[in-house]
């Protein structure tokens, strides 16, 4: 049921979407810096394979195409590691732009050396290689269903990962890196952040003697705004649609279900909660366009630009 749901599910719909926002990050004309821009291209990239990796071939292709490549083991195993990697790059970008803007707003001694383009680019960096080492084991979970002809078909759970100690380990490790950790860190981070806005603005006010009506024309507390309303929008979103996962996590690891059937509400509950994560991957888009008039124009102008194209070869 589920199952079918996701192929239904129109995420695959905002694969444009997304490709469309890395295309206009990379050209930069939107008015961010280079560093919030880099940071914004990463969680736009690790989104889209999300997108790739999570709905469309683990879902769509494996459950409507059953004669496909990840019939095979070794894609079916390569399929494993790229979902958990794509997830976690996800969740660790989104982490990343929020502890940027929690420094460069609440860390003014701080903010010249780590809010620069470089260390963007350091982070991001560090990030993505953390988490393809986390995620190399999920390639050595599984092990072929059975072989014809020398040739390995399928994939299922190796028994050593349910009692080895080093698996049990890992999984700690995948659970709080993926679920129990970021939720927690992201509320953290903006409940400092919204403190140290509120706190500023109050001072300001109160340093320039001015009414409300002419605080909300300060062009310094626009600009906060605008940046808060950016902030809270993605983490905001993501925390909404990540929270249920993490309770289902929790909730999994008090009763150490280990195997549930297929008609198991427990299951039908997991699955919602991954839906609901996968589709956090859709939000971002809608959000640059809805908060920044830049990213809007950008997008006015490549869809524009085809036609200006056509009208300038013909002339």
């Amino acid at each position: 049921m589920v199952a079918e749901c996701f192929g239904k599910f129109p995420d695959s719909a905002f694969l444009p979407a997304n490709l469309l926002t890395v295309v206009i990050l990379y050209r930069g004309k939107c008015g961010l810096s280079k560093g919030i821009t880099r940071y914004m291209a990463a969680m736009a990239v690790g989104d889209l394979m999300v997108l790739i990796f999570n709905v469309i071939v683990s879902q769509i292709v494996k459950y409507h195409f059953p004669g496909s490549l990840l019939s095979y083991t070794h894609a079916c195993r390569l399929s494993a590691f790229m979902q958990g990697t794509s997830i976690q790059l996800s969740i660790w970008f989104t982490m990343s732009f929020t502890f940027d803007r929690f420094v460069a707003i609440c860390c003014q001694k701080l903010k010249s050396t780590y809010c620069t383009a470089r260390t963007a680019t350091l982070v991001i960096t560090t990030v993505f290689v953390l988490n393809i080492c986390i995620n190399i084991p999920m390639s050595f979970r599984y092990e072929p269903y059975y072989i014809v002809n020398e040739i390995q078909w399928g994939c299922r759970t190796i028994t050593e990962y349910f009692t080895l100690p080093a698996w049990t380990a890992h999984k700690w490790i995948t659970n709080l890196s993926s679920t129990l950790l970021p939720i927690p860190l992201l509320l953290l981070l903006n409940s400092l952040t919204a403190r140290c806005i509120l706190v500023a603005s109050r001072a300001r006010r109160a340093l320039k003697g001015s009414s409300s009506g002419e605080s909300s024309a300060d062009p310094e507390l626009k600009s906060r705004k605008t940046s808060i309303i950016l902030l809270f929008a993605i983490s905001g979103s993501f925390i909404a649609l990540t929270a249920p996962i993490t309770v289902i996590h929790m909730c999994v690891g008090v009763t150490q279900t280990v195997t549930f059937q297929g008609s198991n509400s427990l299951h039908l509950a997991v699955r919602t909660t991954v839906l609901l994560m996968c589709t956090s991957s859709c939000t971002n888009t809608c959000i640059y366009a809805l908060t920044q008039r830049r990213f809007r124009a950008e997008i006015v102008n490549l869809a524009k630009y085809p036609h200006s194209l056509i009208v300038r070869l013909c002339k």
